[in-house]
Order: structure tokens, then sequence, then C-alpha cells
């Protein structure tokens, strides 16, 4: 009976770990530290950035627990989903909104307490959008990509709130500089999870209009990435430093996309698209930082 226990506890913790997508978080969390550094410029007070980074990853960890209960049916019909806890029953239904509720009220509770109202107001906005209107959307429009990738530029923004306490021309640049970045990021996710997608019957573009069509999409958001990317060097809030690793990523990433009207496989192609958009998000998050 012990050993039995003794198993049953690790498999739990893992569970509750799987529902929360730690790999989400960390996304979301190395953006939010980039307006966090940009809104700093060069002062950084360590305490308020673990407090912010804190209270958001609690919200979004909150957000994929309850979307994992939205998506639970048709995890079942998607082989990269089809083990997560709630797909498979090793949480309850009743347990994993319990769990979901603690997790956002805390998040509520430090970003109220350490950050400032618009901060919170910020985070809970982009909490809305991915949990009320993408976690459902996406199973009747083509736009869910769209509207999924307004909140997760949210973060970004979240920090950049967190030390200037107000909203400015930079901090509505570096939404658009990540809402761009999420649109070929989640359209290679679609290209290469296509059978996935069919199965569980979720209408992203290249099930809809084709791969090529979507192709096509994937470089005109690459673009504009670059295009967004450039405004904060041309209204003077990073240096040249920011606008050379941005366009050097933008041209390789576009570079890229090009090559793949010419690829033997999409899937392989759309994978490696996925890691560089990953490459690219982390080396800019890492480069602001340096051109404040």
């Amino acid at each position: 009976m012990e050993k039995i226990q003794s198993q049953r506890v690790p498999l739990s913790l893992k569970a509750y770990l799987i529902l929360i997508k730690p790999g989400i978080i960390m996304g979301n969390a190395i953006t939010a530290v980039g307006g966090f550094a940009l809104a700093s410029k060069g002062h950084f007070d360590f305490w308020l950035l673990l407090a912010m980074l804190e209270g958001l990853s609690l919200i979004v960890a909150s957000a994929c627990v309850f979307n994992n209960y939205i998506d639970r049916e048709a995890d079942r019909k998607m082989s990269r989903t089809r083990n997560r806890p709630l797909a498979v029953g090793s949480v309850s239904n009743l347990a994993a909104l319990i769990y979901a509720t603690l997790l956002g009220l805390s998040g509520v509770f430090l970003l109220a307490k350490l950050t400032n109202l618009l901060t919170l107001f910020i985070a809970l906005l982009g909490f809305v959008v991915y949990v009320g209107l993408y976690s459902f959307l996406k199973y009747r429009t083509i736009h869910g990509t769209l509207i999924g990738s307004i909140a997760g530029a949210v973060p970004p923004v979240v920090g950049y709130t967190a030390v200037s306490g107000g909203l400015d021309l930079a901090a509505i640049i570096i939404f658009g500089v990540i809402m761009m970045w999420q649109m070929p990021h989640f359209f290679a996710i679609s290209v290469y999870r296509l059978k996935d997608y069919d199965a569980a019957a979720i209408p992203v573009l290249p099930l809809k209009k084709g791969i090529g069509a979507t192709k096509v999409q994937m470089l005109l958001y690459i673009g504009l990435f670059m295009c967004v990317s450039s405004l904060l060097t041309v209204f003077g809030f990073v240096s040249l430093l920011y606008l050379f690793v941005s366009t050097l990523i933008g041209l390789y990433w576009f570079w890229m996309g090009i090559k793949g009207f010419k690829a033997r496989s999409d899937q392989k192609w759309a994978r490696r698209m996925f890691i560089f958009s990953l490459v690219a998000v982390m080396a800019l998050s890492i480069t602001i930082p340096l051109s404040v």
C-alpha cells in the first residue's frame, strides 16, 4: 500500500504541473522581462521584477488550466494532447477548476499588492481574451489565431506598466512586435500539427485556406514584425543595436519562409520555422536591456 501511494503522489504532482503548461509560462515571462527592461531604461528594480513575474505567471497558469478544461474533449482527439491530465482523467474537472481559480486569485493579489492597478487590469484583460474568447472561438473561426496573438502580446505590456505605471507609444509598439511575431509562430504550429487540428475539427488557416496561403500569410506577418520592431529605434526607445538584431532576425526568418515554397516536407519546414521563432523572441528580449 505504501509503495502504491508513493507512486501516486509524484504522478499527481506531475499532472498538476502539466496543467499549467510551464512552456507557455516561460515564454510569457521572457517577453514580460523584455517589456520590463524597456520601461526600466537600465535601472532594474529586481524585487518589482520578481513580483511582476510571480503575479503574471500565476495568472497565465490559471488561464492555461482553464484552457485545459475547455479543450479536454478536443485533446482526446489529438495525438499531441491525448495524454493531458483532463483528457485521461488523472485530474478531475472540479479539481482543475478549483486549482485554476486559486492560481488566478493568487496572481491577482500579488499584482494588486506589489505592482499597480493598471498592470493588474492589463493582465486580467489578457486572461479574458485568452480564456473567454480564444479558447472558444478557435473552434469556430480561422481568426482564432489572431485573437490568441492579442492575448499573447499582453505580457510585455504587463512588464512595461509594472515599471512605468502608464501606457505610452513604447508600450503600444512592444505589444505590436509580439503580436506580429505570434502570427507566424502559431501558423508554423498549425502546419506541422495539421493532422491533429483536422482530427479535433479546429479550423486553422492551413486547413481552410491551404498551406500555400498560410505560407504567404507568414511572410506578410514576418514583414510586419520587422517594420513594427524598427519603430522602437525610430522613436528613440532603443539603440541601433536592437534595430540591427531585429532586422537580422527578421530577414533570416523571411528567407526561411521563402524556402518553404520549395520544401519537400511542409511539416519539417514548419517545425524549423517554429523553433526559429522561439530563438527570435528570446534574442529580442535579451537585446532590449542591452539597447536601452
